[in-house]
């Protein structure tokens, strides 16, 4: 069976038949299509006969809405696909202008299309395929040589009980009051609007989230995309996607579902944004989470003789996949969290290094947890390399880097038994650039010689894996001897009161200490691996044997392997 990059399934059941459905239809699809899985509603459409169907406005109603929204959560098993509904033939009843007669450009053009229509026989039927090509073809820009499969019956007949039809779903849109709605009732238009969020790999809950605003507004939509200060609290702020890429991805997946609109995506730098002072905006679309922060933004309008914005809380996609420590929601946090211990990037090749042994330089800042995730590594088997301990080595008395120190700053710095006073020391070139550069000048060199050696040690040992433990790493130009670089990051109030607990420090000393060093960001931006140690030991320990686990697979991968 051939298995196609894009494709376009075009759904022409009543909704309330396709819900159930709905699952089965999306397995089909997903068989037959890898990357990008466009979705055009077309409820009572018909293939058969000889008039070319042509696309007519679908009214928006609380059911539309529940069923894009029961569409992206079933989605959701499917993580591959990025599905997108399109909503250019979804018109609110008080804005219905004709449908355009262009063809609608997409972003990935689809290579194959595939719907529900049921033949009389259930057979692969070439004339219903043809039209359904034609109407593909006359909606949507395809590519030239467009296939096209009709999914019955491998999504199954309709076997399932009549009542289950009857069924409600549950409703994506909040009710603001308690009087019950029809799901047939039409959804109001406006002309402008606002969502916000940070967007950050863009989910299935964050498709629903920006569908209903699409829907809703009819000329622009302001999108506000959380950005600097208000991404300090976020659940492992150093993988976050850069603004710049979350905006890309967003525009395109904003422009593909409904190119009608205006899009105005801005970084949104305080709690209100746009939303708190652009007087031409009528509604916001908000989630349970951020609800009351809607609610802030109404005041706060208020306050500034603004009308306020009717507000859209839209409920949270369930994870059914969720694990511990891992929120219960589809959520970019969880993605994060899921994120550690993977291959972000590349190994370095290092013919360089001794051949059969495979190095792993471990660094983070002070108070990461670096050196308990070292030991958990040596407890898996790696030979460790703790540059500490070199450094110790290395200021001994008859030390390879004794007599340089000495001789740059001066026999003060000895006790009186001719060991380097590593207090004395540090005081000396602590805040002092010049001073500090001709310590690492002499000690970084020096350890790393030292680290060498050990390597050649872990060959001798047998062993496979060699972990250099360095808070230096980086600054030290080590991660030109290993082939890659894991970082253990936790936020920066955690890492301040892990100091101040484990040394003695003042919060202010501990502060000073982060600051000489790279920060958590910048170690993640040149790592191959992350992890982390701010939850509970048995999921730090999860976290380094799943990156163990994955380590041996590459290794293993490897055409030279150790």
């Amino acid at each position: 069976m051939a298995v196609f990059r894009s494709g376009l399934l075009v759904l022409t059941r009543p909704l309330a038949s396709l819900t159930p459905r709905l699952a089965s239809i999306l397995t089909s699809a997903a068989r037959l299509v890898n990357h990008t899985l466009y979705v055009h509603l077309q409820p009572g459409m018909s293939l058969e006969g000889s008039a070319q169907p042509q696309s007519s406005p679908v009214q928006a109603t609380f059911e539309v809405i529940d069923f894009i929204t029961h569409l992206y959560a079933g989605a959701d098993v499917h993580r591959h696909l990025d599905v997108r509904v399109l909503l250019t033939n979804i018109r609110t009843k008080s804005f219905l202008p004709p449908q355009p007669s262009s063809v609608q450009n997409l972003a990935h053009p689809p290579e194959v299309v595939l719907t529900d229509f049921q033949t009389l026989d259930g057979s692969q039927y070439n004339p219903v395929k043809q039209q359904l090509e034609r109407y593909a073809t006359s909606c949507y820009s395809c590519c030239p040589q467009l296939s096209s499969v009709l999914l019955y019956p491998d999504y199954g007949p309709a076997v399932l009980p009549v009542e289950s039809l009857d069924v409600p779903l549950p409703s994506a849109i909040r009710p603001t009051s308690p009087v019950a709605r029809s799901a047939k009732q039409p959804v109001r238009g406006y002309h402008r609007g606002a969502v916000g969020g940070t967007f950050d790999r863009l989910h299935n809950a964050h498709k629903v989230l920006l569908s209903v605003a699409c829907i809703l507004a009819q000329e622009q939509l302001v999108v506000g995309v959380a950005d600097k200060d208000l991404l300090k609290s976020k659940v492992l702020p150093e993988l976050l996607q850069p603004y710049s890429e979350r905006v890309e991805h967003l525009s395109e997946f904003l422009v593909d579902i409904k190119p009608s609109l205006a899009f105005d995506i801005i970084p949104l730098l305080d709690p209100y944004g746009p939303a708190g002072s652009d007087p031409s905006l009528e509604f916001l679309v908000v989630s349970e989470e951020t609800y009351r922060g809607g609610m802030a933004v109404n005041r706060f309008r208020l306050e500034n003789d603004l009308e306020e914005l009717t507000l859209y809380q839209i409920q949270l996609l369930k994870d059914l996949n969720s694990k511990e420590n891992e929120e219960d929601k589809v959520s970019s946090s969880s993605f994060r969290q899921q994120m550690l211990g993977n291959l972000l990037r590349p190994p370095h090749k290092r013919p360089e290094l001794p051949p059969g042994l495979y190095v792993i330089g471990l660094t983070g800042i002070s108070g990461s947890g670096k050196s308990s995730i070292a030991q958990r590594l040596k407890g898996l088997g790696a030979y460790v390399i703790d540059s500490d301990h070199l450094g110790h080595r290395a200021y001994a008395p008859g030390g390879p880097a004794y007599q340089p120190v000495v001789e740059a700053f001066g026999t003060d710095i000895l006790h009186k038994d001719g060991i380097i006073n590593r207090k004395v020391l540090g005081s000396r070139v602590f805040g002092n650039k010049k001073q500090l550069k001709i310590l690492t000048d002499i000690m970084w060199p020096v350890i790393a010689k030292l680290a060498r050696e050990e390597m050649d040690q872990a060959v001798a040992e047998g062993k496979h894996v060699c972990v250099i433990d360095a808070a230096m790493l980086l600054e030290a130009g080590w991660q030109n001897m290993v082939h890659e670089v894991w970082t253990v990051v936790i936020p920066e109030t955690e890492a301040i009161r892990r100091i101040v607990e484990r040394d003695g420090l003042s919060e202010a000393a501990a502060q000073s200490r982060l600051q000489s060093q790279m920060s958590g960001q910048e170690l993640v931006d040149q790592s191959h691996v992350v992890l982390s140690t701010l939850w509970e030991p048995q999921v730090t320990q999860r976290q380094v044997e799943k990156a163990w686990a994955l380590l041996q697979k590459r290794i293993s991968e490897t055409p030279s392997g150790p």
